[in-house]
């Protein structure tokens, strides 16, 4: 066991390193071929109308202002970045703007533009959020990079980086392969989680299954996924949808959590202090998904840390409700600690530079996926372990309503279960008008064997008679113990001469029974057969009252005989007492 578990223990450790390697050997990789920008321009601002600014009105330190309303100008000299200038592709990720444009100057004087337009990226757009530019190939130095940015709603928010072509195809590759295997495991997850919702109508599965849905929708709109059928919403709509999407999201996420809580395993007022902050935190990504101006940074601050507050509030009800013995809380345990991690990490440490461009927006998706399929997988063995427990009451239960209907000696069916039993074929037959017959047998001088061989011989005789009787059970034939030793056979539909031959015939063969190990082999246990037939309404009353009288006569006629009684109609005012086959 201490093996298994050491190699268990290695290949998780192995998985660690693995991830590790991703995390950080990646973008050392790539560090040689790439470089992000973010300390390298010069900054400028005009209005709208303007053209290019002077050299002069470039600032190289500082943050600059007033730029949401005009147009804000940075520029960059490749020429000290240390880069093969002859193959580059500028990215850029951040998409909350009107108009982006982007001109490449030479040393011979050319100026190459490029640009895109809220609405319209053409085919600049590339997976994560980014938009791309190639340098265009030229034998003159390029000397300058300048962007102009119309109405952006943060410069805080640009992520600009310049990579070789082939490094930044490979990434745009794997990061649409990331985004796309995230975004399967939260679709499956979203589908799952809903079916089990209307399955087992279980209010937290209907909330996951939101939840999942809204990441996925967020995560496919964050990836510009949609502008393959939606190209008009490029640009600034579907960033303000993204933020009102990851909002709705965390308030999703919350409501799931602490709605799956039972309520006496967590103090009242935490838990409405925790979907209270849920809300606020849908509530305040409304207002802000619209805002292209103003405060947008101090905004974004103060949603990050009612976000921190809201998970540390969903971990304290959690905590509470695994230390008051909840199931539920350790599978959210489970499931909240990778995107609680990541969620809080990405409130104090910067993630841009990580995943080719896709940062934290990446990490999200995982984490989401990851809890995605932890919970469904939770929820599924739970709901598996209560069916087996359900299957189990209801097999239970059926074993006991069998047993309530069974004679506990015998096996046979007890006079309740017969009655049970030979209820639908007696409507069967009224319905349809055909007969039906019921044979009663009472076993010849068996008060006899009781006093002489004792009850556990009597037991043991009816026992291998109900034997012999389970050989005609059957669809078309039922048989039971009615109490003591008379035990009763229903038929459908056989006419007399053939009842008479089969009675006969039961009786011949329990006659033959052998009871030598019980009684000795000179001892033979006879029975007397009544039977009595009837057409159309029959009711078992009349039929076992006439069955009844019939054996009363095959007794009266000496034991060991078969005696009938025929009745033609259910209606008829007599019957017909007959005596078909007599033997000792």
């Amino acid at each position: 066991m201490t093996g298994k578990w050491g190699i268990v223990r290695l290949r998780i450790r192995g998985l660690v390193l693995f991830a590790a390697l991703l995390c950080v050997g990646c973008p050392a990789l790539a560090a040689a071929h790439q470089r992000w920008l973010d300390g390298d321009f010069c900054h400028a601002v005009s209005t709208i109308s303007a053209e290019v600014p002077p050299d002069s009105a470039f600032q190289c330190h500082g943050k600059p202002t007033g730029y949401q309303h005009g147009s804000l100008w940075l520029r960059v000299d490749p020429q000290r970045l240390g880069l093969n200038l002859r193959d580059l592709t500028l990215v850029v990720g951040n998409s909350r703007f009107d108009r982006l444009a982007v001109r490449f100057s030479y040393a011979d004087g050319q100026v190459r533009q490029e640009q895109v337009r809220g609405g319209d990226f053409g085919s600049y757009w590339r997976p994560g959020g980014q938009i791309a530019f190639q340098v265009p190939k030229r034998d003159v130095p390029l000397t300058a990079i300048t962007l102009r940015f119309d109405r952006l709603a943060s410069a805080d928010l640009l992520r600009i980086r310049l990579a070789d072509n082939g490094t930044s195809d490979v990434q745009f590759a794997a990061l649409a392969t990331a985004v796309g295997a995230a975004l399967m495991l939260l679709l499956i997850g979203a589908i799952y989680n809903a079916s089990l919702a209307i399955a087992i109508r279980a209010p937290f599965s209907a909330w996951q299954s939101a939840w999942a849905a809204c990441l996925f929708i967020w995560g496919a709109v964050w990836a510009q996924l949609h502008l393959f059928l939606f190209p008009s919403l490029a640009g600034s709509f579907s960033a303000q949808l993204c933020t009102g999407l990851s909002c709705l999201a965390i308030t999703l996420a919350t409501m799931s959590a602490v709605t799956a809580l039972k309520r006496d395993h967590v103090p009242a007022l935490l838990r409405r202090t925790t979907l209270l902050m849920g809300i606020a935190i849908g509530i305040l990504g409304i207002p802000l998904s619209f805002m292209r101006t103003g405060p947008i940074m101090l905004m974004d601050t103060f949603l990050s840390l009612l976000i921190l507050a809201d998970l540390i509030a969903v971990a304290v009800c959690l905590t509470l409700a695994w230390r008051a013995g909840s199931s539920e809380a350790r599978s959210f345990a489970g499931a909240w600690a990778l995107p609680m991690i990541v969620l809080a990490s990405t409130t104090f440490i910067s993630t841009d530079h990580l995943f080719w461009g896709g940062g934290s927006q990446l990490l999200v998706l995982f984490a989401a996926a990851w809890q995605t399929i932890w919970l469904s997988i939770a929820v599924s063995f739970t709901y598996g372990r209560l069916r087996i427990e359900r299957d189990h009451a209801l097999r239970a239960e059926a074993q006991a309503h069998e047993l309530a209907r069974r004679d506990p000696l015998t096996g046979l069916r007890n006079r309740r279960g017969f009655m049970e039993a030979v209820t639908p074929m007696l409507e069967q037959s009224a319905a349809n008008g055909t007969a039906v017959a019921l044979i009663l047998l009472d076993v010849d001088r068996f008060k006899r064997v009781n006093d002489q061989y004792g009850h556990d011989a009597g037991d043991q005789v009816l026992t291998t008679i109900a034997l012999r009787l389970k050989q005609w059970e059957g669809e078309l034939c039922t048989v039971a113990r009615l109490g003591g030793e008379e035990f009763a056979v229903m038929l459908p539909d056989l006419e007399p001469i053939a009842l008479a031959h089969f009675a006969e015939n039961v009786r011949r063969e329990i006659a033959a029974c052998d009871h030598s190990a019980t009684l000795g082999a000179d001892v033979i246990i006879t029975v007397s057969i009544g039977i009595a037939r009837m057409n159309g309404a029959a009711d078992f009353r009349t039929l076992y009252q006439q069955a009844d009288e019939a054996l009363y006569a095959a007794k009266h006629q000496g034991r060991n005989q078969v005696a009938a009684t025929t009745m033609i109609q259910a209606d008829s005012p007599g019957f017909v007492e007959s005596p078909l086959v007599a033997s000792r």
